[in-house]
């Protein structure tokens, strides 16, 4: 503060400009509640579109997923009902080949032993023109016979020795003596094995 003469010889005091009122007021502190910072709220928006994102693949990935093994089912059902299909055709053309043998045999049963046209001879050839037919359709199904010969070598692979006789002749050793009953093979599949006696030398 200083001091003025004026015309009456009064003194004025004449305030000097106030060191506080120079100097800057404070601003006011950010209200800590009133907003969350703008890099968290960036932050949880990025987070947000990646989770919705990461959800859409999931779904579309899901729904072609359950594509899929709908498709293997149907798949699946449609392979066993054509195989089912084909083995039905296949057992009804294999038994087909046999129906024209079963009406011959029911011929030749239906044969009146007291009629006079009805000879013995007659008979024969019907069991004979049966076995023709029979022997015909197991070939068409592919199925053939394992028919030995008396002296052909003993094969234990499609033959079954029911008996052994005793030879003396060394090369008669493991020969078939006689073959009871025939054998059978389905492709390479050994249906029934041909029964034989076997010769053993001692």
């Amino acid at each position: 503060m200083r001091r003025r003469m004026t015309k009456g010889h009064q003194v004025e005091e004449e305030s000097s400009p106030s060191t506080e009122a120079m100097e800057p007021e404070p601003a006011p502190a950010p209200d800590a509640g009133s907003a969350e910072p703008q890099g968290g709220a960036v932050a949880e928006e990025d987070l947000a579109g990646e989770t919705g994102h990461l959800q859409s693949e999931f779904d579309a990935l899901n729904d072609r997923h359950l594509r899929l093994a709908a498709e293997f089912t149907n798949f699946r059902r449609r392979a066993e009902h054509e195989m089912t299909e084909a083995w039905g055709r296949a057992q009804a053309d294999f038994l087909r080949r046999f129906l024209d043998v079963l009406d011959d045999l029911q011929r030749v049963s239906a044969l009146d032993p007291s009629d006079e046209a009805v000879s013995l001879q007659t008979v024969v050839d019907g069991i004979d023109l049966v076995e023709r037919k029979f022997t015909r359709a197991l070939e068409e199904a592919s199925v053939e016979g394992v028919d030995p010969s008396p002296g052909d070598p003993f094969d234990p692979a499609t033959m079954e020795a029911v008996m052994l006789v005793v030879s003396s002749s060394p090369e008669d050793d493991d020969t078939v003596d006689q073959v009871f009953q025939k054998g059978y093979r389905f492709r390479s599949h050994l249906v029934r094995a041909a029964r034989v006696s076997v010769r053993k030398n001692e």
